[in-house]
């Protein structure tokens, strides 16, 4: 039986229990069939497919509650942000479509899109005091680690914002492995707590984000007041 599936085998999994099964005849089918996750059938003709047992089953749904339970603390821990900018008197958009323009290799300019999780501007009149800030959370550490090795991201990020910031969930990994770079903040279930702070940079948003927030609606503005209840 192997130790533990990967994300590799719950991905082909995942394929094999939607599709007619099969085989494709390679390593991670052997890995498959050895750990007992995936049977070979014989059909008419002499030919082989693939049914997933129920050890295979089971691994399929453990691996849903695990990934919905890792959304939802995603999902909360971006709330909390998203709400920590408006009280600081900043709009904040969750879920932004941007692209940054990156100087390429040959030259070029090299368009790179990004989704950050949390986007805000400073509530103000004047362009020159806006400061974008964007954070990117994160609440697991292969999550962290697979956003770590894509620099292009993150270098888009930069070029979007005058601050950039990781938010980590408490426990996934220590601050001095986030490059200097970024801001860190560290989440746990109480409260936010402030690791490092992030570079500031000049930046205003070019055309493009206008164009993106213009087409996006920023987060109803906070009100907690409890008086507006009564």
């Amino acid at each position: 039986m192997a130790a533990s599936p990967t994300r590799l085998h719950l991905q082909r999994l995942r394929l094999i229990w939607r599709s007619a099964g099969w085989p494709c005849q390679d390593l991670v089918e052997i890995e498959l069939l050895a750990g007992g996750w995936v049977e070979r059938l014989a059909e008419a003709g002499g030919r082989e497919r693939l049914r997933v047992t129920d050890a295979g089953v089971a691994l399929i749904a453990d691996s849903l509650v695990r990934n919905r339970a890792a959304r939802d603390a995603h999902e909360g821990l971006v709330e909390r942000v998203a709400t920590e900018m408006q009280r600081g008197g900043r709009i904040a958009w969750r879920g932004l479509a941007l692209r940054a323009g990156l100087p390429g290799e040959d030259g070029k300019t090299q368009w790179v899109h990004a989704l950050p999780d949390v986007y805000s501007i400073r509530h103000s009149t004047v362009e020159d005091y806006l400061e974008p800030a964007i954070h990117e959370i994160k609440v697991s550490r292969a999550d962290l680690l697979g956003e770590l090795r894509r620099p292009a991201k993150s270098a888009a990020y930069r070029a979007l914002s005058s601050q950039c910031w990781f938010v980590i969930r408490a426990g996934i990994a220590e601050p001095q492995e986030i490059p200097p770079e970024y801001g860190v903040l560290i989440g746990h279930d109480s409260h936010l707590e402030l690791a490092r702070p992030a570079p500031k940079r000049s930046c205003k948003p070019d055309f493009a984000t206008w164009m993106a927030l213009a087409r996006a609606t920023p987060l109803p503005v906070l009100d907690d007041d409890p008086q507006s209840l009564l």
